[in-house]
């Protein structure tokens, strides 16, 4: 007999709410359903009714920790509607805030993740150091978690060479700190057991249930929109695309931390052969662009994230639309979590499971209505699905 057991939409393992209905048979996960849509604030709505330059300090909301990705993603998008193109030091810069963002989401995830283990030690190490990335950070931007710092046709702010000098002392910090954590990982018993054949996902159902960034990677496959899809100096920085092959949770733990490896070169790389000249383009602060669409994608520390936008020439998009990292990996996590051909998942496995995707739930819900009697589905504004909620209610009453 088979009972359900629901975790969330609030709980301990996930600070954002989020639903599991798990149908277990003992201890033994045989069914789940995830449910995400308890936030949605509406941004690619609100993206239509403000002028370029005042979304993109929206699209940084989207994800606080991914605020560089996401405002790279945008205005690659809106420089490709004006056929304009950053400065080569423009990119170079992008590129050194990005992978300071793309550790500093490593950090954060790896002291999280093993915090959900029962790690707690191990959580503030890894949070601890990812303070000084946050320091850099504002130490480039201006800001520590929100950076501002990409603007429409380059950057905002320049490097200084004093800046240079500390960024260059903290990435030697990062990385013999970031040896000694992968050394008490593969030898701490605990953390193997909780890791090792737990959350398996095989290469051939990654690729069909459309997963993408590290935990893509960690089922060993090799692609990477740096690599595949080069953007802002992507293809004059050498960096290798990391994988593993046992595609469990402890593959998701060994391709972040080899990441951030790479990240550290990369850096070191861009400030080598950094390009001298501007930094910015002198573009208007409200201006229009030309009809057309335009299709951006970065791979932000989660993976694969698009931008798409539509112009009809006025001083705003006609419609935007937003693809996150997390909308596409959430699929694999009912697959992960149900016990099949002898694979055994149980209910202690889920925040193992959970937490290996980096889930962000609030750039994840999306407001989808379903007309059964016309046997079509269709994409409603917020506005829309409120309308017609009231409209019901008040058939009911």
């Amino acid at each position: 007999m088979s009972f359900e057991i629901s975790i969330g939409p609030q709980h301990p393992i996930h600070v954002e709410p989020l639903m599991l209905r798990l149908s277990v048979e003992g201890e033994l996960i045989v069914d789940v359903d995830v449910d995400v849509s308890y936030i949605h604030r509406g941004i690619e709505k609100a993206l239509e009714a403000r002028p370029y330059i005042q979304g993109l300090y929206l699209v940084e909301r989207i994800c606080g920790i991914c605020n560089a990705a996401h405002s790279l993603c945008y205005c690659l998008n809106v420089e490709q509607l004006l056929g304009k193109e950053a400065p080569p030091r423009a990119k170079y810069l992008r590129i050194v805030v990005e992978e300071l963002s793309r550790i500093h989401s490593h950090l954060l995830w790896l002291g999280h993740y093993f915090h959900t283990l029962g790690f707690e030690t191990l959580f503030m190490y890894f949070w601890r150091d990812r303070e000084r990335i946050m320091d850099m950070l504002e130490l480039i931007t201006g800001n520590r978690v929100t950076t501002s710092y990409n603007t429409i046709g380059g950057v905002r702010r320049d490097l200084t060479p004093e800046a240079e000098q500390r960024l260059r002392r903290t990435l030697d910090y990062i990385e013999e700190r970031m040896r000694y954590y992968e050394k008490v990982i593969d030898s701490e018993p605990t953390i193997l057991a909780r890791t090792q054949g737990v959350g398996i996902l095989k290469p051939s159902d990654a690729v069909r249930l459309g997963v993408v960034g590290p935990h893509l990677r960690a089922s060993g496959v090799k692609h990477d929109v740096r690599l595949d899809d080069p953007y802002s100096g992507h293809d004059e920085i050498p960096f290798n695309v990391i994988t593993w092959d046992t595609c469990d949770c402890y593959a998701r733990v060994k391709v972040r931390i080899r990441e951030v490896y790479e990240s550290v070169n990369m850096i070191r790389y861009a400030l080598d052969h950094m390009p001298s000249g501007d930094y910015r383009l002198k573009i208007p602060p409200f201006f229009k662009a030309p009809p057309g669409e335009s299709l951006s994608r970065v791979e932000a520390p989660r993976g694969e994230l698009v931008h798409y936008s539509i112009s009809d020439g006025g001083d705003r998009p006609y419609r935007y639309k937003v693809r996150t990292p997390t909308l596409a990996n959430l699929l694999s996590v009912v697959e992960m979590l149900r016990s099949r051909d002898g694979y055994e998942v149980y209910i202690a496995d889920v925040p193992a499971i959970l937490g290996g995707i980096d889930p962000c739930i609030c750039c994840s819900a999306r407001v989808m209505v379903t007309d059964e009697a016309r046997r079509r589905r269709t994409i409603m504004t917020l506005e829309d699905v409120i309308k017609i909620s009231r409209e019901r209610g008040a058939k009911r009453r």
